[in-house]
């Protein structure tokens, strides 16, 4: 982006807070009294996560608010902080939404990529004598609950004849996970990039199944109801989703800049992370109908195999105002 370009965007940004503050009732928030210096936006973070890839992008440096980052091992857990006001908005995958949503968590929707999922994968031992998927009926899988891997390992035994109980699952957090596979304590795990690419590259684990054809390849950030309706988070949230977008495209035109930070950033080999970079390109995309529509078969998948406490409505939880911030084509 051009410098002026960059200027412009500040500019707008600093009368869309101004104008917030000035036009809002009282809705018993911090207030920025027009100054988006005094504007916090707190942020959940996965591993190697948007922090990283605003930094790689040179996108954290003229931010004009505060943004408070707040780590966590998956989605769910995110969720969770975002449900309860602790963060305001987060990064999570294809899954975490719904289960939140069937939970009655107050969150929406506000922004969708989707990436190519090479990185999603069934990972077993090199040495394992499992080969194909029907080989997985009785066996101990470990996955995150609630995660995007979740709906994958679903997804992979419903089109192969199995049923989710015909399984063991181990619901383990990612590096729980991890200690799990490589110890031999789990016979399979479910996961996505970077954790694949470190269990391939460090163990030499070998994929079963990856998640092209099984998955819609769908992420998204997910805000909090109260943090929307507050004018300067909203202003705040609109700038912040405008730099991710431009930080994904560039990370798929930039690929080896982008694994060096992430490789700093994890502590991961740089080849192993190089590996992810590549395969795990994204496209920011609308939230339109199309989205809207694949995720509820997600959640209607869930509903059927009982796996969530209530059915939902996937669009009573989208927020589709800041469609508008994607990348022109041209910069795509």
């Amino acid at each position: 982006m051009s410098p002026l370009s960059r200027r412009c965007l500040l500019a707008g940004l600093l009368a869309s807070f101004t104008v917030a503050a000035c036009g809002r009732a009282d809705t018993g928030h911090a207030g920025s009294g027009g100054d988006p210096s005094r504007v916090i936006l707190r942020v959940g973070d996965q591993k190697a996560g948007s922090q990283a890839l605003l930094s790689a992008a040179g996108e954290l440096d003229d931010v004009p608010y505060r943004i408070e980052w707040s780590p966590f091992q998956f989605g769910p857990p995110l969720l969770e902080a975002v449900n309860a006001q602790a963060v305001d908005i987060g990064g999570v995958g294809n899954t975490p939404p719904i289960f939140a949503a069937a939970a009655g968590a107050k969150i929406k929707v506000v922004a969708a990529h989707r990436q190519d999922m090479s990185g999603a994968a069934i990972l077993v031992p090199a040495g394992s004598p499992i080969r194909r998927v029907a080989d997985l009926k009785g066996k101990r899988v470990a996955v995150a609950k609630g995660s995007s891997a979740n709906y994958h390992l679903l997804a992979v035994l419903r089109k192969n004849g199995l049923a989710f109980p015909e399984i063991q699952v181990s619901y383990l957090a990612p590096p729980d996970a991890l200690a799990a596979f490589t110890a031999g304590r789990v016979d399979a795990w479910t996961i996505w990039d970077p954790y694949t690419a470190q269990a391939q590259a460090a163990y030499g684990a070998r994929v079963l199944v990856d998640g092209n054809g099984y998955s819609n390849g769908l992420a998204f950030q997910v805000a909090g109801e109260r943090a929307l309706a507050d004018p300067g988070k909203a202003a705040a949230i609109r700038d912040y989703l405008t730099r991710l977008a431009r930080a994904r495209v560039w990370a798929n035109q930039h690929p080896e800049q982008w694994a060096k930070v992430w490789a700093q950033q994890t502590g991961l080999p740089y080849e192993a992370v190089l590996t992810a970079a590549r395969r795990s390109t994204t496209v920011p995309i609308p939230i339109d109908d199309a989205v809207v529509a694949s995720e509820q078969e997600i959640a209607d998948a869930f509903a059927d195999a009982r796996l969530v406490p209530r059915r939902i409505r996937f669009a009573d939880f989208v927020d589709r105002r800041f469609n508008d911030v994607l990348p022109t084509p041209a910069a795509t």
